[in-house]
């Protein structure tokens, strides 16, 4: 199976849930709450929680802001690019 094929199985939901324990580990990392965190990024505490578990409704992927991105980015001092998950998932939907 070739890199393009692989990508094709790669889901939103597996990209969300590993940008979540991305959210999680630079977290644990500093020390911070999920409380402290949500509120220096301007989210609110349930929002959070449900970031890091990869969701942002219950069984639905997150899908965050891109200022959202950059606020968790600052408050966590981690440059957004280490929170994004070093694989990226099919997100067209292309005819083949």
């Amino acid at each position: 199976m070739g890199v393009a094929a692989d990508r094709a199985d790669i889901t939103w939901e597996t990209y969300a849930r590993e940008l979540g324990h991305n959210l999680y580990r630079a977290r644990m990392d500093r020390g911070l709450s999920q409380e402290r965190v949500a509120h220096l990024a301007g989210l609110a505490g349930y929002t959070y929680q449900k970031f890091e578990k990869g969701e942002s409704r219950p069984n639905t992927p997150m899908n965050p802001r891109l200022n959202t991105l950059l606020a968790l980015s600052q408050v966590l001092q981690v440059p957004v690019v280490e929170l994004l998950p070093d694989f990226d998932p099919e997100v067209l939907d292309r005819p083949r």
